[in-house]
């Protein structure tokens, strides 16, 4: 048995997970950070809640937006947490190891055991949220902790947009679902009559990562080509990746990922298989959909010790 934590911007999830991927038991608290010291007792308190009598837990592992190594958090933006000791911490409450991932590489490890990575050896998630994770698996081992890639700050377009990490023109400033979301508000304020203001008045007046989708279901021209530049900007990034590591596939995880195929992921295969090296002949990268959705994490973190 083993524990898996998924730490989001908003609330903490823990699940008890056996060796097959099946999720037995979930627990989740509301994020409310105090500190390391009470955030590390919180943990403890969640893991204690998905354990049941009997159980031989060997490890908890955890996931979570941002830099790690070992037992320790290097840094991380969402929560203030910087150079803490978090196993040690943690271990105070609860003696189990404390094995920590980044959110992307614990999503990579998910699909890898259990998704749509099952059978393969070199394998790349793409998660498309707030910003561009990758998590990268190869030869069946993860690029995991100080070596943990940070895909999403890749330059694709020079001298573009100012990214928050202080560069201009990276991936996720045009990959990422924030990006979407600033395209779609860009193009309904350009265009009045467009279709996208009808589907973000029936969400409240919310545009979201699905509303361009939406609309380009209804066959509204703008939404059709903000979908295509997204595409066009996704592609960028996942063809320099394809190139560098030549995986077996990429998955696309995350709200974004979900859209219909005609308007997402066929117009990036399209784009992959023209850009990329591979059509010179070699490995051909499949293009993908991950499979576990938001479960990923908690397996994922579950199983980081056996990557």
């Amino acid at each position: 048995m083993y524990i898996g934590i998924d730490v989001g911007g908003t609330n903490l999830k823990a699940g008890l997970v056996d060796r097959d991927g099946t999720i037995l038991a979930v627990e989740r608290v509301p994020l409310d950070f105090q500190g390391p010291a009470s955030f590390a007792r919180t943990l403890a308190g969640l893991c204690r809640a998905v354990m049941r009598p009997g159980d031989q837990v060997e490890y908890v592992g955890m996931g979570l937006p941002g830099a790690v190594s070992g037992g320790d958090i290097l840094f991380t933006t969402n929560i203030p947490m910087e150079n803490v000791p978090l196993e040690r911490l943690f271990r105070e409450h609860l003696d189990l190891p404390l094995l920590l991932g980044n959110d992307a590489d614990c999503a990579a490890v998910g699909e890898f055991f259990c998704g749509a990575g099952k059978g393969t050896r070199d394998f790349v998630v793409v998660t498309l949220g707030t910003g561009v994770g990758a998590g990268i698996i190869l030869d069946g081992k993860l690029r995991g902790g100080v070596s943990s890639s940070e895909a999403g700050h890749m330059v694709i377009c020079q001298d573009g947009d100012l990214c928050n990490c202080g560069r201009r023109g990276c991936w996720e400033r045009y990959a990422s679902a924030t990006a979407l979301i600033r395209m779609t508000k860009e193009a309904m304020e350009k265009y009045p009559d467009s279709a996208l203001h009808a589907i973000a008045a029936e969400n409240g007046g919310v545009v979201e990562g699905r509303t361009p989708f939406l609309a380009a279901q209804a066959r509204d021209t703008v939404a059709l080509e903000v979908c295509q530049t997204y595409a066009e900007y996704l592609s960028s990034g996942v063809s320099s990746l394809i190139n560098i590591l030549r995986p077996e596939a990429v998955a696309f995880g995350g709200g974004v990922a979900s859209a219909p195929d005609h308007f997402l992921l066929d117009p990036v295969r399209e784009i992959v298989a023209r850009e990329c090296f591979a059509r010179h002949g070699g490995r051909e990268t499949r293009i993908l959909r991950a499979e576990l959705g938001n479960d990923a994490g908690i397996i994922g973190a579950a199983f980081l010790g056996r990557v």
